[in-house]
């Protein structure tokens, strides 16, 4: 019975021991901290990019004008592709692809903004970081040669997250990013846009209709932007958003591209989304954060949660548009509910896809 009993002891202790090693209970820590999600694929990697959702026809574009989106696109998303293949990471690509889209006066972005009812090009711009949720985003902006620049910049080196006008421009100066004078965002085909608005405008008073704001006219008018999100080999979500806004805006109008949770989100846990589409709902619908709130809290995949957010939840408030997206796992989306979307996808295995029109 002694011997029993003394051979219980001696078990009881080694348990105890196991239990208390260093490694094992390291590994159980990994095993169960649900802020831990490597990619357990480093091969892994994609990245998906818009130019813009709104009344994009076939019957409205040129064999000569199509093609040169499509160029433009397939340059941004090669361009951000070659980083995420080379290992780099999925801020720099989201980055660079989006400098291409400013640069290009085809997109309401950059180069190609659309002008407000004064005449002048106003920038908005934001940018995540899926890994640290750290963000940035500025505003109003009329001097910064590309916005996204700014936007990252605000994220690594200031304290804040968004910074708007003058004061936006004077940390980009100081930031060294490269400024330029405003008439070089001025493009003919944008203000002829405005001057067309403003026509429309001053009919609808000469004869003494009530302007809407849904008239059609109005409502194209507040479609354009690029955005690009991406996800590394080192399993780390990132998203970005420019715009030059709507055309003929006044008051200082903001829309949702450089609002964190509306144009521009980033988890590692759940999704990076961009937005692009008429601001005022996506910002009341906080549509980029509720895409990644449906898969976090409700377990949808990025496929479900991104068409009950724009098919079902954004077209009931009676708003349009799109946006792009990418989970930890590299699933892309493209989901929209007008006419067409500019867009670009590419992943590891060097597929790419270019679309413009609904499908």
């Amino acid at each position: 019975m002694k011997k029993v009993y003394f051979l219980l002891v001696l078990l009881s202790i080694a348990l105890g021991c196991k239990k208390n090693d260093p490694a094992s209970s390291t590994k159980e820590i990994t095993k169960t901290n649900e802020n831990y999600h490597p990619n357990e694929d480093s091969s892994r990697f994609s990245i998906v990019i818009h130019g813009g959702a709104g009344t994009i026809l076939k019957a409205h574009m040129t064999p000569e004008l199509e093609a040169a989106y499509r160029q433009k696109l397939e340059e941004a998303i090669r361009t951000g592709h070659s980083i995420l293949k080379g290992g780099g990471s999925s801020l720099d690509a989201v980055q660079k692809a989006i400098n291409i889209l400013e640069d290009a006066p085809l997109f309401n972005a950059g180069k190609g903004a659309v002008f407000t009812s004064e005449g002048t090009n106003e920038h908005d711009a934001s940018i995540m970081d899926g890994r640290t949720l750290n963000a940035g985003a500025s505003a109003g902006t009329s001097s910064v040669k590309n916005p996204i620049n700014l936007a990252r910049a605000i994220m690594e080196a200031s304290p804040h997250v968004m910074l708007s006008g003058k004061g936006a421009e004077q940390f980009a100066k100081e930031q060294g990013l490269e400024l330029v004078d405003p008439g070089y965002f001025y493009t003919e085909n944008r203000f002829k846009s405005l001057q067309k608005i403003k026509e429309n405008e001053q009919s609808e008073l000469d004869q003494n209709k009530k302007i809407s704001q849904n008239d059609r006219y109005s409502h194209d008018s507040k479609f354009g932007t690029v955005g690009c999100v991406a996800l590394d080999r080192h399993g780390n979500l990132a998203s970005g958003t420019s715009t030059g806004g709507m055309t003929n805006k006044r008051w200082g109008r903001i829309g949702d591209s450089p609002i964190i949770g509306a144009g521009t989100y980033s988890n590692n846990n759940t999704c990076a989304v961009s937005s692009t589409g008429w601001g005022e709902f996506f910002i009341r619908g906080v549509v980029a954060y509720d895409i990644s709130a449906l898969i976090e809290y409700k377990g949808l995949t990025l496929a479900e949660a991104a068409r009950e957010v724009v098919q079902n939840k954004l077209n009931a408030m009676g708003g349009s548009g799109g946006i792009i997206a990418i989970d930890r796992q590299g699933h892309m989306v493209m989901e929209f509910n007008t006419p067409g979307m500019f867009r670009a996808s590419m992943n590891d295995k060097e597929e790419l896809y270019i679309g413009i029109y609904e499908e």
